[in-house]
């Protein structure tokens, strides 16, 4: 169980929205064109991670990538079509694990403490880019929307676990599953945010302390019946 842009290792994220919609983005039908893409992706997010995506303009990443305005357009309508692009090429590297499903021997405690580490992670790996999307969402209504419904499906997808460690006797069964996944997850996502962003923050640190937070405000307890540790 991890921020809201966690990703699960159960099977395919197939009911979870992409990063970014890229349905209407031109694909190149030659090797060539595919690496001047490629390259044009590379230097966006070179510029967005150095500019902001507000300041970001086209000139600076065709310089980046040393080719034309023209052959930018060639392949991008304009900075929200590259910036879908960049999200999907950094897709793959910014997934995290979140809970996946827990066997009745396994250790809940546990799976939050590797989830919670995968996730801080994976963050800090992508701090700049990260920020950035919390900037464009902002000031894009669909990309904003597009980002509560991503959130919203790995809420669900938490609140399914803790469901089942209330019907397995593992967690407080007297509090609401997706209000408890929204309000654990958005701690995390929250911390990262403030602390991975242009921060040298202890990870390890920061993995027990919200370990901790999500174990005492599940009460979860261990096989036994006494709180998990």
């Amino acid at each position: 169980m991890t921020g809201s842009g966690a990703a699960n290792t159960e099977g395919p994220a197939d009911d979870v929205p992409p990063l970014a919609d890229t349905s209407g983005i031109r694909e190149p039908t030659t090797r060539r064109g595919a690496r001047t893409r490629a390259s044009l992706v590379r230097a966006a997010r070179t510029v967005f991670e150095r500019d902001g995506y507000l300041a970001a303009r086209l000139s600076d990443i065709t310089a980046e990538a040393r080719c034309s305005i023209g052959t930018f357009y060639t392949y991008f309508s304009g900075k929200d079509e590259i910036f879908a692009a960049v999200l999907e090429a950094a897709q793959d590297d910014m997934l995290h694990p979140g809970m996946p499903h827990v066997a009745d021997d396994d250790d809940p405690a546990a799976v939050i403490e590797a989830s919670n580490r995968a996730y801080l992670v994976a963050f800090r790996r992508n701090a700049k880019l990260m920020a950035l999307m919390h900037q464009v969402a902002a000031v894009d209504p669909a990309f904003r929307e597009l980002r509560r419904r991503r959130g919203r499906a790995f809420a669900e997808r938490n609140a399914r676990r803790i469901a089942e460690l209330q019907q397995r006797g593992r967690a407080d069964p007297e509090i609401d599953p997706l209000q408890a996944s929204y309000a654990l997850s958005g701690m995390v996502s929250r911390m990262a945010m403030d602390h991975l962003v242009g921060e040298n923050a202890d990870l390890e640190e920061m993995v027990t302390v919200l370990t901790r937070l999500w174990i005492n405000g599940l009460r979860l307890t261990d096989r036994s019946g006494r709180p998990a540790r």
